[in-house]
């Protein structure tokens, strides 16, 4: 008789923590295209003990894991030539058991929801913090020591000829514990459609104790009619993995509280000894990342409602700015109707009319400007990428809030580099984003009550602004910075600033939705902004973006440009 196979050697111990270095080596292949997020991951996972490979774009990253077959996959969702999507799906075809974490930014959250439904594992937003880091690997190496012990444990059953009784004591133990153990939901029903396996994931999931279904209940019970009829429809037809089987289908199931809850299922009909057909179901909880669909939609609502409160600040202002330019050419219109009301216009009155008509035409165009500005900034419309003028982004964004910096007594000073190249983007979104922190340095210097975040209007105080853009080609940015002669901000807030929600303003001075709609933005036009500040010095935020190409350099005449700034203030 053979000696029954030692299946305990072939389970990690439950009380091993993966992180800890108690279970196997484990080896993690690492993607990301920004040089300093690479490098801080790289040394936080290094000092956890674990064997890291390093890559900075997908191509090269897909190379390196066919080289070293790494357990872990760490890729950042936004990157140059392969996106981190297509990263995942190349992936898991070339090593189906690989377990994978996406990277991804606030404004790329709806990628997230796409990899989860791929099968990622897990997903980490940045800026990424160890503990979230750690967390999202923990759970990464549970699901591949799940995914492992049922591929060895499949091996075994095709293998082995279990035949003594020791041995199949050892299997239904073995197969209790992995099924009980899974991070999913799992489900079997046999040929009568009773529910036979039913483990703990399924529990949480529908709110039903195992033995008020075990052999009690069938599937239909936790369907309603039509969306039970769809599952058994789908199981048969070739849309979802082939006849007899289902991959990543998305349905609905009803809980103990009639509650609907969607899932996706994947499962396949199974031939029993007795030749009837049983069914066994994977069910994994969509909750997460409807949830996330949600919060996707809420940013967006967010975003434009931050925007209408700095359009009510820009419109009220606006409405001073243009009054005065008005009663003007209302005045010289009413002064030439008065003349020409007098009798025969001379030569004398008609220059003097040229010169009234100059005058108009010049003020009633910058009234246009102003208006249409305003128009353009408040309308609601679909993001839109294209090459986008920094200079002109920045002329627009000071032509709108200028009356607010006059009325502050806020001095304006401007420059550009020469030759600056255009980027891509949405000229609304970037126009939001500056005019936020024009907003926040005119609130740091208008010497009223809290500090950074939104600001309204506050008592007048000189100070003065200065807004510079400038390229280097080495680095391959375009930078706008926006400098303050302020209060600065404190050392202790400079970590939560890009917050959603951060203020250290009083009650009724701001929500602190500007800095992190202003850090989403320019996220999502894939550059970066940073912050330099002391407490009474004042601060500089720096917008980075990327070119739109190294052959875009905006084609304008210098002097025409030179006229561009003097246009702007002074």
């Amino acid at each position: 008789m053979p000696n029954a196979p030692n299946l305990s050697r072939q389970i990690v111990p439950e009380a091993a923590s993966p992180s800890q270095g108690t279970g196997p080596d484990w080896k993690i292949l690492l993607i990301d295209d920004e040089p300093d997020i690479r490098e801080i991951m790289h040394l936080s996972l290094m000092d956890a003990g674990h064997d890291v490979i390093c890559a900075e774009d997908g191509i090269q990253g897909l190379e390196l894991l066919g080289l070293h077959t790494p357990q872990i996959l760490i890729t950042d969702i936004k990157m140059p030539g392969i996106d981190g999507l297509e990263v995942l799906k190349r992936a898991k075809a070339l090593a189906p058991e690989i377990e994978v974490i996406v990277t991804t930014g606030f404004a790329d959250i709806n990628k997230a929801t796409v990899a989860l439904q791929n099968d990622a594992s897990d997903f980490i937003t940045k800026p990424v913090d160890d503990e979230r880091l750690h967390l999202a690997l923990d759970r990464a190496f549970k699901r591949f020591l799940d995914r492992k012990a049922l591929d060895d444990y499949t091996v075994l059953l095709e293998s082995e000829n279990l035949k003594t009784s020791t041995e199949l004591i050892q299997k239904v133990d073995f197969q209790r514990r992995l099924i009980e153990n899974s991070m999913d939901g799992i489900l079997g029903c046999d040929g009568q459609d009773r529910v036979v396996i039913y483990n703990k994931a399924m529990e949480d999931l529908l709110g039903y104790a195992r033995h008020e279904v075990f052999k009690v209940r069938g599937l239909s019970d936790f369907f309603d009619h039509k969306d039970f009829l769809a599952l058994k429809h789908n199981l048969v037809r070739q849309g979802y993995g082939g006849p007899d089987r289902l991959f990543l289908y998305e349905t609905v199931m009803k809980g103990k509280q009639r509650e609907r809850l969607p899932v996706q299922v994947s499962g396949s009909l199974v031939i029993q000894e007795d030749a009837s057909r049983g069914l066994v179901l994977f069910i994994r909880n969509l909750a997460r990342i409807r949830a996330l669909e949600q919060t996707i939609q809420g940013h967006e609502k967010i975003l434009h409602q931050e925007k209408m409160m700095s359009l009510g600040r820009l419109a009220a202002s606006i409405v001073h700015e243009i009054n005065n330019p008005l009663s003007g050419i209302l005045n010289y219109i009413r002064l030439m109707i008065r003349l020409t009301g007098e009798g025969q216009v001379t030569p004398a009155m008609t220059d003097r009319f040229r010169d009234y008509l100059d005058i108009v035409d010049k003020e009633t165009f910058r009234c246009s400007q102003l208006v249409s500005g305003l128009l353009k900034f408040s309308r609601k419309s679909k993001v839109e990428f294209a090459p986008v003028d920094v200079g002109e982004l920045v002329r627009y964004s000071l032509m709108l809030c200028n009356h607010k910096l006059e009325l502050s007594n806020i001095r304006v000073k401007t420059a550009a580099s020469p030759d600056l190249p255009q980027v891509s983007g949405d000229f609304n979104q970037l126009q939001q984003c500056l005019i936020n922190l024009i907003f926040n340095a005119l609130d740091a210097m208008a010497g009223k009550k809290g500090g950074i975040g939104d600001g309204s209007t506050g008592k007048p105080q000189a100070g003065t602004l200065r807004v510079d853009i400038q390229y280097t080609p080495k680095d391959k940015w375009v930078s706008i910075q926006v400098r303050d002669t302020g209060r600065g901000i404190a050392r202790a807030d400079l970590p939560y600033i890009f917050e959603p929600f951060f203020t250290t303003k009083e009650a009724g001075y701001g929500v602190g939705l500007g800095l992190s709609t202003a850090f989403g933005i320019v996220e999502r036009h894939g550059g970066r902004i940073d912050v330099q500040s002391r407490e009474g010095k004042g601060s500089c935020f720096i917008i980075n973006l990327p070119p739109a190409g190294s052959d875009a350099l905006a084609a304008q005449d210098p002097a025409a440009k030179n006229k561009r700034w003097e246009d702007i203030h002074d």
